[in-house]
């Protein structure tokens, strides 16, 4: 069963990182799928939680503990709360391009640079599903880059002609981009995947019929798959709102829902796992028959499948010993350079990894989100707060380069300015 859950948490105790992340974590009362801070202050911390009542291992991904040699940055574009950049049909692909060429690597959302018919994605951008993202920031998996995944395919019970545009789809996929589409499986019954919107007016989600999900990437898993697409109609979507997100002005209604049933995949079976809605729209009550050009990618694609089946084939895995996958690189939480979030969204497990760590966090005031968890609020030192992802990238070539980013700046500190300071020293 999954449940979607609020905590209104005291953080008088919790003075770092390290206590807040204990304290949140003791709070749920079912293991946790998702959870992100939607609201802090002096006093408070508020939780929005997305809970499983079935097991949630977690792969032994932790081969090996030395560093690759290579810098990676973590680039977050959380999905459900309206990222300016990043929040609608891959809009981030370009801040997420220009970071890959201040970086070896980048490990970033499937959303970032998903956008349904579209996607751009270099050998330097390794498309990750958040779940992965939060065990790797933790240090509990390491990232194995694949030379090519065995992808296994679920399309939820449907019509025949919206199977069949699926498999037309996939098709494509297989003679274009010539990703490893092994098998897929229609399910014999509805998953059932539901848009909820919580207090904050962030979109979650919620699955009806987890198992019906489950058993059929299993089967495919058993079949020769080491990663998993899942297709399936979202429902609950109210026109007025998914139009006003068409338009840039609501928060994608099917992002926190998406992320909801990949979660739930990869933390069950440990296979890379990314979601699309089988139909992308039905009827749009727009202004104007140009949409926002952050959403064209969905509006002109029948569905979202495309993008999918090819940011899985080059997915990473969690483990170099996946039957029928070669694996290059395994990049451990001790190669990350800099975590790189929105300024007003850093109350996940990404960031606060991070400042534990003490890797530099880069927070850009640039991507404004509809939450207000900033540096500031949830009383949080280590955050370098930058205007734009370009101001990022430049950071970031700053750090590798062993170069102190408050030399770049000014006014700049000047050690013992003063007769007092020298005294003291």
């Amino acid at each position: 069963m999954i449940s979607n859950r609020r905590y209104d948490i005291d953080r008088s105790e919790a003075t770092d990182a390290a206590e807040l992340l204990a304290l949140i974590e003791k709070t749920f009362t079912e293991p946790a799928l998702r959870w992100y801070i939607s609201a802090a202050d002096r006093h408070r911390i508020v939780v929005e939680s997305t809970e499983y009542s079935g097991a949630l291992p977690y792969p032994d991904g932790t081969d090996v503990t030395s560093q690759s040699g290579l810098d990676v940055v973590v680039s977050l574009i959380p999905t459900g709360i309206g990222c300016s950049i990043g929040g609608y049909a891959g809009d981030a692909a370009p801040a997420t391009a220009l970071l890959g060429e201040a970086a070896d690597v980048v490990v970033t959302n499937p959303n970032a640079v998903n956008a349904s018919d579209f996607i751009k994605a270099d050998s330097r951008v390794l498309y990750t599903e958040g779940s992965c993202i939060d065990a790797f920031s933790r240090g509990e998996i390491n990232l194995h880059r694949s030379r090519g995944n065995r992808v296994g395919l679920v399309i939820e019970s449907a019509p025949s002609a919206a199977v069949g545009h699926v498999l037309n789809v996939a098709n494509a996929v297989r003679a274009v981009h010539g990703v490893n589409i092994v098998d897929y499986i229609v399910t014999d019954a509805p998953v059932g995947t539901r848009c909820v919107r919580n207090e904050s007016g962030a979109y979650v989600g919620h699955i009806d019929a987890p198992d019906v999900l489950l058993d059929a990437a299993r089967e495919l898993v058993d079949r020769g798959a080491n990663a998993i697409a899942v297709t399936t109609n979202v429902q609950d979507l109210t026109g007025p709102e998914y139009s006003a997100h068409f338009q840039g002005g609501h928060p994608n209604p099917v992002g926190g829902a998406e992320a909801i049933l990949s979660h739930l995949v990869v933390r069950t079976l440990g296979v890379p796992c990314a979601h699309a809605p089988m139909v992308n729209f039905k009827e749009l009550d727009l202004d104007h028959s140009v949409v926002d050009a952050r959403s064209a990618g969905e509006l002109v694609s029948a569905s979202g499948v495309a993008c999918v089946l090819v940011g899985l084939g080059r997915a990473p895995q969690f483990s170099r010993n996946i039957v029928g996958c070669r694996t290059t690189e395994e990049l451990t939480s001790d190669d990350v350079l800099a975590v790189v979030a929105p300024a007003d969204a850093l109350g996940g497990i990404p960031v606060l990894e991070a400042l534990r760590r003490q890797v530099p966090v880069l927070a850009v005031r640039g991507n404004s989100t509809i939450l207000e968890v900033t540096a500031e609020n949830l009383r949080l030192p280590g955050v370098t707060e930058v205007a734009s992802y370009a101001e990022a990238a430049g950071l970031i070539l700053a750090l590798r380069s062993g170069i102190n980013p408050e030399s770049i700046v000014r006014p700049m500190r000047t050690l013992g300015g003063s007769e007092a300071q020298l005294r003291r020293r």
